[in-house]
């Protein structure tokens, strides 16, 4: 407990408005050291923690930019997506919150919760689903009704606190991939990882080497791996991208997604690879 002889002595020695002006300075002196200490070890911030700047929201049915009802916003430093100004039912209005540029060779690390109830009838696979989606097409590209961008999802899932439900799983809007030498056209394909069950904080780690080699990883351990990510001729949007072009992607937009239940993101950083080939230890 805080006596009260030392609130008083602080407030006589500095007054009020002068202790909280302290007190606040130390807060935005302790944050710019953590982004100092990211950028030094490599890691370049994509979200401030303060407001949405370099993100521009797509949801279905919806022009790109236009979020009327406040799905994404920027509370106590996350990143927020949250259903709770909808109203009626959910309407696969998906959203995908894009990063202003694309990139090819990177790691990306993604640190992520699910929480509350799903919004009113969403769709019953996407209760605790998210992902972030890797080598999107430019979000100005996207169709006004179009649900998600032609890309690579690293897919989040939430378990129920009993049955097993992996996460950081691969899902192939638009796409295909190649798995140990052969082409894989499921659309969605499982991982190797634990079950993330509850609110808890979960650390996704993804290593894109432009056209090469795509790997998964979940709290530090590696969960799946693919290459050769390219556009699936049998997806009509993506036979809009591949017109006379190849079919293997280099390289796209970054973009976190909302499929109708609640998820934050406390951070999203990249890293981009060094010149020589990604290691295979990490």
């Amino acid at each position: 407990m805080i006596r009260p002889f030392i609130i008083i002595l602080a407030f006589s020695l500095f007054g009020c408005s002068s202790w909280l002006d302290r007190t606040f300075a130390i807060q935005e002196s302790t944050d710019a050291q953590a982004v100092d200490s990211e950028r030094d070890s490599g890691w370049i911030p994509l979200f401030n923690g303060k407001d949405l700047t370099g993100w521009t929201p797509k949801i279905s049915g919806q022009p790109l930019g236009a979020d009327p009802w406040r799905t994404v916003r920027v509370e106590d430093g996350l990143i927020r997506i949250d259903y709770d100004k909808y109203e009626g039912p959910f309407d696969n209005r998906f959203l995908h919150l894009f990063h202003d540029r694309p990139h090819d060779r990177y790691r990306l690390r993604v640190v992520y919760r699910f929480r509350g109830d799903q919004c009113n009838e969403g769709p019953g696979w996407a209760w605790r689903n998210s992902g972030v989606m890797l080598h999107c097409q430019d979000p100005r590209t996207m169709g006004r009704d179009q649900f998600f961008p032609v890309s690579v999802e690293g897919q989040f899932l939430g378990g129920d606190g009993t049955n097993a439900r992996s996460t950081g799983n691969l899902c192939t809007p638009g796409t295909n991939v190649v798995i140990k030498g052969t082409l894989e056209q499921a659309h969605c394909i499982n991982s190797s990882s634990k079950t993330c069950h509850g609110d808890d904080w979960v650390t996704a780690e993804f290593e894109v080497d432009g056209d090469g080699r795509i790997r998964h990883f979940i709290d530090g351990e590696l969960v799946l791996e693919y290459e050769q990510a390219q556009y699936d001729p049998r997806d009509s949007d993506a036979k809009e991208l591949i017109k006379d072009g190849p079919l293997v992607i280099d390289r796209g937009w970054i973009a976190l997604q909302g499929e109708s239940h609640p998820i934050d993101f406390r951070e999203v950083s990249i890293r981009p690879l060094p010149e020589t080939a990604a290691s295979d230890a990490e």
